[in-house]
């Protein structure tokens, strides 16, 4: 692991630094009424530091049908972009994030959908180890790619200080470029 990434809400600025980070996650939409205004100045800025890029939808209780397609009609999918759900409303049950993965897959084939969401939830809330095409565990411990569980992981969020700082599971930026562009299609009942 020797790739670094940082996620970006409203929080942050249009412009944020880049130097020595391989990858974004922008957030994009919450809920079916909140878009981030700043995403595609925050896109742009990632783009032009040609990083890998990744969206994702911060979920609360409701449909998850409308929430994945409120998250899908915000934004235009370019090759290689990753989408996410972000897991941590106690109010949004297991079978709303299998559901939402499997919805987002669906309609965004080619794309490589993950799971968000800290240990605690992982580990107590989490009740069929669905994670799409991969885990992205959030575990405050500051120990980079040691997220202390024992599921597979691809990306570990391990600090929030001064920003969400990541860690990808990939030798470097082209391992996570091409993984993230190939994504194997699955069928869906």
């Amino acid at each position: 692991m020797t790739i670094k990434g940082i996620d970006v809400s409203s929080f942050q600025p249009d412009k944020y630094h880049t130097d020595g980070f391989a990858f974004v996650f922008i957030k994009i939409t919450e809920g079916t009424t909140y878009s981030n205004p700043k995403w595609v100045a925050q896109l742009k800025t990632a783009r032009d530091a040609g990083m890998v890029t990744g969206f994702y939808h911060f979920a609360r209780p409701g449909s998850f049908e409308a929430q994945a397609d409120f998250f899908l009609s915000k934004i235009k999918l370019a090759e290689g972009d990753i989408l996410a759900l972000d897991w941590e409303d106690h109010g949004v049950s297991n079978s709303f994030k299998d559901n939402w993965i499997k919805r987002v897959q669906h309609r965004a084939p080619g794309h490589r959908t993950v799971l968000y969401c800290n240990r605690d939830f992982w580990l107590h809330r989490d009740s069929t180890s669905f994670a799409g095409d991969g885990l992205w565990i959030a575990h405050y411990n500051g120990s980079p790619g040691r997220p202390d569980i024992q599921h597979p992981w691809m990306f570990h969020q391990y600090t929030d200080h001064p920003v969400d700082t990541n860690v990808g599971n990939f030798k470097d930026r082209a391992a996570l470029r091409s993984w993230s562009s190939h994504r194997q299609l699955a069928s869906f009942d």
